[in-house]
């Protein structure tokens, strides 16, 4: 629950920031921020860990372009032509996809009562990106396909992770992906920075910034990844759902975001759905 509340918080968060800084731009500080906290630990626990063989570093290197690239990156971009509340809603369907890649590849039980869920659930997403007031063609559809993208990309993360973290330790394997991804996404992420113009960005700005990299990119990740040791994956995934409650509620606040009646009632079919898939 502690994960899920500071994890909400991102979403009206990284709205603030990207509207003072590139996205991309915005991204590569973040990662590159995150990169330099996590080396110099991740260089001491190589000496005092179990040591990880070759494929497995492959492993985390394709963990770290999901997250990076696919996740982080395109949500980040996607955040900038959506709303926090459209954002935090698309990741409540995060239960989903986790439960289908578990039940392929962690032989967790499919049920039909969580088969209905997901037939729910995925109206719910059809309703908030076809209907109310979010209709195809108009200003947040492009935003909100870019965020959905990034939510598949952390459910196959997060089936990925699973059993490395078993292996190796929750936040060596988190580090690692992190680091491989920000290298990857370096070159054009320093391309994009060296263009962009920071005269005009705030503390708002720098502190959005700053809790991205150290809240969400290490402690957040840490701690979803160590929970995951420990539960199913599809049941830990369901808890996402407290967060289109608290992100929605402190966008509006925040950012002056609405809510409206057609968001609600997609929110309420997404969730129903989620819940109806964690049913025994």
């Amino acid at each position: 629950m502690f994960h899920q509340i500071i994890t909400a918080l991102a979403f009206p968060i990284v709205k603030l920031g990207v509207n003072e800084i590139d996205p991309l731009t915005y991204a590569f500080l973040r990662f590159s921020l995150s990169s330099i906290i996590y080396i110099p630990i991740l260089l001491t626990l190589r000496h005092r860990k179990k040591k990880i063989p070759r494929r497995d570093h492959i492993r985390i290197f394709i963990i770290g372009l999901l997250l990076i690239i696919l996740n982080q990156a395109i949500f980040i971009f996607g955040q900038s032509m959506t709303s926090a509340g459209h954002s935090s809603l698309l990741f409540a369907t995060l239960p989903i996809y986790v439960y289908i890649l578990a039940i392929i590849f962690l032989n967790e039980k499919a049920t039909a009562r969580r088969t209905v869920g997901i037939i729910v659930a995925a109206a719910g997403v059809y309703l908030i990106l076809s209907g109310g007031d979010i209709k195809f063609g108009s200003e947040y559809l492009l935003g909100d396909m870019l965020v959905l993208i990034a939510v598949v990309a952390w459910a196959v993360a997060t089936i990925m992770v699973k059993p490395l973290a078993l292996e190796y330790g929750a936040f060596r394997v988190t580090g690692l992906a992190l680091v491989y991804g920000s290298i990857v996404y370096a070159p054009y992420g320093l391309h994009r920075a060296l263009e962009c113009d920071f005269s005009g960005v705030t503390w708002v700005g720098w502190a959005s910034l700053a809790y991205l990299a150290v809240v969400i990119s290490i402690l957040a990740y840490f701690l979803w990844y160590w929970v995951l040791k420990y539960m199913e994956a599809s049941r830990l995934a369901v808890i996402q759902n407290i967060q289109p409650v608290i992100a929605s509620g402190v966008a509006a606040v925040v950012l002056s975001e609405t809510i409206s009646g057609g968001f609600i009632i997609g929110g309420i079919i997404i969730i129903t759905g989620v819940i109806l898939t964690q049913i025994k």
